[in-house]
């Protein structure tokens, strides 16, 4: 009989759900007018329903985050954004829509599919520690050097656990975009060491943090999943705050020399029921 060798027995069992962390998809749909008009006032009741109890982010069986936008611009009408630990789960909201009466109405016109992760630019406590060292000159046995330390490992595993499995915070305005780090013979980031690149990010990080209790950022991933590299998500308490960071943020050298964006997605949070009848279906 074949045994599996020692190697093999400790992988974990095969599976579509991540081993730590979320999938995440950003999907949009257009409205067609035409088909709209094509339905039976019971039909488009029916749709609504159905909509409105699929989208509904507190029902039993949802995704762990499922967000509904109206999207500003013609691109797109309505946005959603899912989160999950299973993808079919995710992919389950989607096929819900187009099985719905509304199914012909909305157009899927963008989607973008990634996952939660910890970045490799973020200290660990050691790290961090050093960094206290050789940029601040603390030494180990400072009080300023320990508090700061402790204050730091306190922290990570919450920022970490923002990072896996986040909470999106109910501000009324949303943007996604995706990025890539360019490959150009004078501006390669993948041929940066290290630690160049981590400084870079770093000072990325700083001019971020500005912007905290205005704007929350979460950065998903897409390498092998999606044409880009990473998916940006941004939450503001106000529209001008998401068109500062992101203006603040080109400065930085990590943006101005290595950053590409893909198309830019502003949408306005509303509830299923609002989003539907902002769209007058």
């Amino acid at each position: 009989m074949n045994r599996p060798s020692p190697s093999h027995a400790a992988l974990p069992e095969p599976s579509a759900k991540l081993i730590d962390g979320w999938h995440c998809l950003h999907i949009y749909y257009r409205v067609d007018q035409a088909a709209l008009q094509g339905l039976s006032a019971s039909d488009i009741a029916e749709g609504r329903e159905a909509l409105v109890h699929l989208l509904d982010p507190e029902r039993p069986g949802a995704p762990a985050r499922l967000q509904t936008s109206v999207v500003s611009g013609h691109k797109a009408d309505l946005g959603l954004m899912i989160m999950d630990a299973d993808p079919l789960l995710i992919d389950g909201v989607c096929q819900g829509v187009r099985a719905s009466k509304l199914g012909s109405v909305l157009q899927p016109t963008y989607s973008f599919v990634s996952i939660t992760e910890v970045s490799e630019y973020v200290p660990t406590v050691e790290q961090y520690g050093t960094k206290l060292r050789q940029t601040e000159g603390l030494s180990v046995e400072d009080p300023a050097y320990n508090a700061k330390l402790n204050a730091y490992a306190q922290r990570l595993p919450m920022m970490n656990k923002q990072r896996l499995f986040p909470d999106f915070p109910a501000w009324p305005v949303t943007c996604f975009y995706p990025m890539n780090k360019i490959r150009h013979p004078s501006a390669n980031w993948y041929m940066e060491p290290f630690s160049s690149r981590s400084a870079m990010m770093s000072e990325h990080a700083t001019s971020g943090i500005k912007f905290a209790g205005r704007v929350s950022q979460l950065i998903t991933a897409s390498t092998g999943f999606d044409d880009w590299e990473w998916g940006v998500t941004l939450w503001g308490r106000n529209p001008e705050y998401i068109k500062e960071i992101v203006y603040t943020m080109r400065f930085d050298t990590a943006s101005a020399k290595y950053a590409e964006f893909g198309p830019f997605y502003i949408s306005y949070l509303k509830s299923p029921v609002d989003a539907l009848e902002h769209l007058q279906i």
